[in-house]
């Protein structure tokens, strides 16, 4: 009986329910699955609803996408901790709590307040709209302690960069009502930290005082108003750091170690003791030198033609650089486009000497398949293409992308420029990526200055270097001196039609006062029309067709008679021609290389006055560096022989001579020396003049950042050449001067100061013992 219960029990439960379909309908449904976890039904229920409390400006639904349990659900206490921190991480929530009650998530937050304004009260040395950039809180922005922080930081980093590493930053919070705030950061600024101290430990070849010459960073001085380079900066001393090996390898120490640049912050952190730690090693000098070379038709004989390391000189590590890129430029020049130099050096230490021996073979064939040019918004691409010594389909030349590089710089134009060759579309095409970085090129320039020649001075100019883009250079300036005013109007085109010829325009109006010197005033006023073209990177030349209307007036009543001849109008017809050949490292501090010119004015198309007047000058520029261990040491020589050749019957004029003193020879007077009437005592000028000039130059025992050099020289010369007649002193004697000068680079400008003396001179010259001279623009 208690069995055959048991069973039909069983088959009950074993049966299933029918239920009419409105029945069905109303049972609960089960929760939809969510992996594998969801086959069994969840112990602790699931998730139907979720609330969101205390959030006032970001939606309720905003707030659930970050939770990541979901209504249906299973309860999950994990997922539920990770949806706290979740919801802490987004910066929105000042606090965030998340509990359960019953089947329901409650999500309580108490939301970030927003930032209503920012501001910064202290800073005097950094401005509001220096700093805001730094600051990542904004108007309108979440407002969080760790973002305030941040930019406290920030701040201070900023600080640091200009050398205030004392200052202090400290945000300050006001709330105001509807959950805003405004952030205020309280700066103290404190003194610059500068380099207290340079010192240097593991040197015994050169004394700490020679090194911190090599250095860029210096110490903190009086002298130093207007400089940054006593302000330390870590990138400055990775720099030095390359500076001294550098230093060290140009003068034998091949060795040479830097092993540490450290810089230690003073305890009140008023300034740094910045530390060099180097290791010198032994001092070599040239062994062996031994060039070989498997280029076709280039042989080794050639090569050396341009050698400059010499078996028995100290070993310096940028002079094989340059012996290097030499013989890939002569290895270039002798037809073989494509060439590659290895310098191996092999070091005797017993011996202490190093041999060298360059392997000079063929490159990898490159030809150039592109250039590219990025960065010029304003310049034209013809006016940087047109600089190029590489065209496209050209074999690849480095020695010619580095000149073209070089040519770009000088236009002045740009306050970078690169050129990098880059892979082109084939293993032997190359494209030159150049990418430059423009500035401006107009200039407004209010200037002024003291010279003996033309006394108290002052200028204004305006100039535009490179009208619209295109490279033309136009300007106009107005001088107004003591002893000479003038008015220039100028305009040249530096490659006209795209072609290797330059052209240009000038009108020009010019009052002299000579009174002084030869008792007259001179007034000209006219114009030229300039070309020239350059036959390759060292020889150019250049014509100018001059027309100008000359007037000599206000003579001296007590002038001589032959200057008193000259007075009146006459005009000028003119044609000239310069022909230079340079080879200097810079045109505008020239420390190596030489220049020639050869000067031809030929008068007589029109106008009143007809003669031709030739004038050869040429400079030489020898380097002591490697001597002195200074590239400011350096001897110049330099010489200039003129004549002037009366044509036709019209008779030259006093003011087209050649005038000797001065500038062209120191220890005399301008236009102290040649021709002279002695009964008025004055200058005639000469028809034939030449001088010679040789001047070493060195630094002075000062800071070299003073910008202080010395000059030592010694000037001869001679003019002679002018119309007989009475009382006219003409005698072709050579006259000497010598003397020392100094010049500043202030920073107002140039300032040359000489102190000479007229060593061999004649009765009737003027002499000028102190000759000083100073401009400057701004």
């Amino acid at each position: 009986m208690h069995a055959t219960r048991a069973l039909l029990l069983a088959a009950t439960c074993l049966v299933p329910v029918l239920l009419p379909p409105d029945a069905q309908a109303q049972q609960p449904r089960t929760p939809p699955r969510r992996g594998a976890a969801a086959a069994q039904p969840a112990a602790n229920g699931y998730v139907s609803q979720i609330d969101v409390r205390g959030n006032q400006r970001i939606e309720a639904d905003t707030i659930r996408s970050y939770m990541l349990l979901q209504p249906g659900d299973a309860f999950d206490g994990d997922r539920l901790d990770r949806s706290l921190r979740t919801l802490f991480a987004t910066g929105l929530f000042r606090d965030v709590k998340v509990t359960r009650q019953g089947d329901r998530i409650v999500v309580q937050v108490q939301e970030n307040p927003i930032v209503n304004r920012v501001a910064f009260e202290g800073n005097s040395k950094l401005s509001d709209d220096t700093l805001k950039p730094e600051v990542q809180l904004r108007q309108r922005a979440v407002f969080t302690p760790a973002t305030a922080q941040a930019d406290r930081q920030r701040i201070l980093d900023l600080y640091a960069r200009r050398g205030r590493f004392a200052a202090r930053v400290e945000p300050k919070i006001i709330e105001l009502d509807q959950n805003r705030v405004d952030v205020v950061f309280e700066i103290t600024e404190n003194e610059v930290a500068l380099i207290s101290r340079i010192s240097f430990v593991g040197n015994e070849a050169f004394s700490d005082s020679r090194l911190k010459e090599i250095v860029s960073s210096r110490e903190a001085a009086w002298y130093r108003p207007f400089s940054s380079s006593d302000t330390y900066e870590p990138e400055r001393l990775n720099f030095d750091r390359e500076l001294l090996r550098r230093y060290y390898q140009r003068q034998g120490y091949a060795d040479i170690e830097v092993t540490g640049a450290a810089a230690e912050l003073a305890p009140d952190r008023s300034g740094f003791f910045v530390t060099f730690t180097v290791k010198e090693g032994i001092r070599y000098r040239v062994g062996k030198v031994d060039i070989t070379s498997s280029l076709r038709n280039v042989s080794a004989d050639r090569l050396r033609r341009v050698m400059e390391i010499q078996s028995g000189d100290w070993y310096d590590g940028d002079a094989v650089e340059r012996m290097t890129q030499a013989l890939m430029d002569e290895a270039n020049l002798a037809g073989a486009p494509f060439v590659e130099v290895e310098p191996k050096t092999t070091r005797d230490r017993e011996g202490k000497v190093v041999n060298l021996a360059f392997d000079v073979r063929e490159g990898a064939r490159q030809y150039v398949e592109r250039i590219d040019i990025v960065g010029n918004t304003r310049t034209q691409d013809r006016v940087i293409r047109r600089e190029f010594r590489l065209a496209e389909g050209d074999a690849f030349n480095a020695a010619q992308m580095r000149r073209s590089r070089q040519r770009i710089r000088d236009l002045g134009y740009f306050s970078d420029v690169q050129i990098n060759p880059t892979p082109g579309s084939s293993p032997d095409r190359t494209v030159l990526a150049t990418n430059i970085s423009e500035r401006a090129t107009g200039e407004l320039s209010i200037g002024g200055g003291y010279s003996t020649d033309a006394g108290a001075l002052a200028d204004i100019g305006v100039r535009e270097r490179n009208m619209l883009g295109t490279g033309i250079d136009a300007r106009a300036n107005t001088t107004v001196a003591q002893r000479r005013s003038q008015i220039d109007l100028s305009v040249t085109d530096p490659s006209f039609m795209d072609r290797n010829l330059s052209v240009g325009a000038d009108i020009f109006y010019i009052v002299r006062d000579l009174t002084d010197y030869s008792g007259y005033e001179e007034r000209r006023y006219g114009f030229s029309l300039r070309a020239g073209y350059e036959f390759n990177e060292r020889l150019r030349q250049s014509w100018a067709y001059t027309l100008s209307r000359r007037n000599v007036f206000n003579v001296s009543d007590d002038a001589s008679i032959y200057i008193k001849d000259q007075k009146g109008v006459t005009l000028l017809s003119q044609v000239g021609q310069t022909l230079t050949y340079d080879t200097r490292d810079s045109r505008l501090d020239p420390h190596d290389g030489y220049v020639l010119r050869l000067g031809t004015d030929f008068a007589g198309l029109g106008g009143d006055v007809s003669y031709v007047r030739t004038k050869v000058d040429g400079a030489y520029y020898i380097p002591f560096e490697r001597l002195m261990g200074d590239p400011d040491y350096v001897l110049a020589i330099s010489a200039s022989v003129g004549h002037m050749l009366r044509v036709g019957s019209n008779n030259e004029r006093i003011i087209d001579r050649f005038f000797l003193g001065g500038e062209n020879l120191r220890g005399f007077a301008t236009a102290g020396v040649g021709p002279r009437d002695t009964s008025t005592d004055d200058a005639l000028g000469g028809r034939t003049m030449w001088t010679q000039s040789t001047e070493m130059r060195f630094p002075l025992p000062v800071p070299s950042e003073l910008g202080l050099l010395g000059r030592a020289f010694i000037d001869v010369g001679s003019l002679s050449g002018s119309d007989s007649g009475t009382n006219i002193a003409d005698d072709s004697a050579p006259r000497v001067g010598a003397g020392v000068g100094v010049s500043w680079r202030s920073p107002f400008g140039l300032i040359n100061i000489d102190l000479a003396q007229a060593v061999v001179k004649k009765s009737y010259d003027e002499t000028q013992v102190f000759r000083f001279g100073f401009g400057t623009r701004f």
